[in-house]
């Protein structure tokens, strides 16, 4: 790692920050992304560079929601993710000079750092009508993307809006809108970070592996990090044992759901979206803090066709897809074999009739009745031992 192998301290532009901390979060980040431990150093020694890779991220039709994503980070924080980590040398939300100066600065980044920049797109980009329904700086996202994509060293869609559509794209859809892919004609490479918001940490993962390996890493069919887009969220849902076991909370606040009850029936997703929510969490609050854990059933937002496009209470569909997109017919799920998310035949009952307890008088005479049968048998017992015992007596006197 430049200027840090024999220090405690990483190189001045770092701060305060310790060697052995940054390692710690550069190992994590590693293990994230189903990496060895051993390639922290590896992260570490490319993040740390004395040149902050820079970013340029634009903006096209979307809430900020995915920013604000980032903002809440903590390993690392977003100011130390800005300042230290990247070069953020263009974000509408988050620059401080605006107007025209902005527009300037990013002309001046692009063209300093020609592809050797990562280029972020967050929200949809509109096409009907030569993308005139959403424009920054006098021009369409459309051209602005067309033009500064073919200079990137790689391009991030970040966010459901970005990746296919998202939000502006539900029917019937009166912009036109499209993810950054899309928007491309298939002509780049994109990296789809689908979510509402995604979480933060599988853009962060993302953006290091690219700094750090100098390619993308292994995406699926729908241009997502196998990292964290391999498993369907039911598989890591901590409400699967009751989807099993047919115990399914049917209402908003019955016992069912207080009890923390499995949501399909109230037309949660899980069982046909592909994301890491359970296992990564958000908000780093501590457990349950993803929108099941809560009680809220998921809705498909990193899946395309789910969200934002089937209704909210509709039940899940129950056919496995696999990750090329295609039904099961008996080939090997990537990662292992098929999941079966067919419930069982028959279910414990969720709510067992209540019936009335037997009487005082029906259970004196099953008392009785397993008395006279004890009595018995010992009273058998006895006497089986007393011929054992002169048959023995018989024998030995013979």
């Amino acid at each position: 790692m430049p200027k840090c192998k024999n220090s405690q301290t990483l190189p001045s532009h770092f701060g305060l920050v310790s060697r052995r901390d940054f390692l710690k979060f550069c190992g994590v980040a590693a293990a994230a992304m189903g990496l060895p431990l051993s390639m922290g150093a590896k992260i570490a020694e490319a993040v740390a560079a004395l040149k902050r890779p820079p970013v340029i991220w634009l903006s096209g039709q979307e809430c900020t929601g995915c920013t604000e994503t980032l903002l809440r980070s903590t390993h690392p924080t977003v100011e130390s993710l800005i300042l230290d980590l990247i070069s953020l040398d263009y974000h509408e939300a988050l620059s401080t000079p605006s107007g025209h100066l902005a527009e300037e600065a990013k002309k001046k980044a692009i063209a300093a750092n020609k592809g050797k920049f990562i280029l972020v797109v967050e929200g949809a980009i509109p096409m009907k009508d030569n993308g005139i329904y959403c424009q920054i700086g006098g021009r369409t996202m459309l051209d602005i993307l067309k033009e500064t994509a073919p200079l990137a060293m790689g391009i991030v869609a970040i966010g459901s809006c970005a990746s296919w559509g998202g939000i502006p794209s539900s029917g019937p859809n009166p912009t036109g809108a499209v993810g950054a892919a899309e928007a491309l004609g298939g002509k780049f490479k994109v990296i789809n970070i689908p979510g509402c918001p995604p979480n933060p940490y599988n853009f962060l993962s993302t953006v290091l592996y690219i700094l750090t390996f100098k390619k993308l890493p292994d995406l699926d069919n729908q241009g997502r990090p196998r990292f964290a887009y391999r498993r369907l969220i039911h598989e890591g849902c901590e409400r699967r044992p009751h989807f099993d076991a047919g115990r399914f909370a049917l209402e908003y606040d019955d016992e069912g759901h207080r009890r923390g009850w499995c949501l399909y029936k109230l037309g949660c997703k899980g069982p046909e979206t592909y994301n890491n929510c359970p296992a990564i969490l958000f908000g780093n609050v501590g457990a349950r803090s993803w929108p099941v854990g809560t009680g809220c059933p998921c809705f498909g937002c990193s899946e395309k066709g789910v969200g934002f496009t089937a209704p909210i209470a509709a039940q899940a569909s129950l056919v496995h897809f696999s990750t090329t997109g295609t039904p099961f017919k008996g080939e090997e799920r990537v990662g292992g074999g098929r999941l079966c998310l067919t419930p069982p035949q028959t279910f414990p009952p969720i709510h067992p009739p209540e019936g009335h307890g037997p009487s005082a008088a029906t259970v004196g005479v099953l008392s009785g009745l397993t008395g006279v049968a004890l009595g018995a048998g010992a009273i058998t017992a006895t006497k089986l031992g007393k011929k054992e015992t002169e048959s023995d007596d018989k024998a030995g006197k013979e």
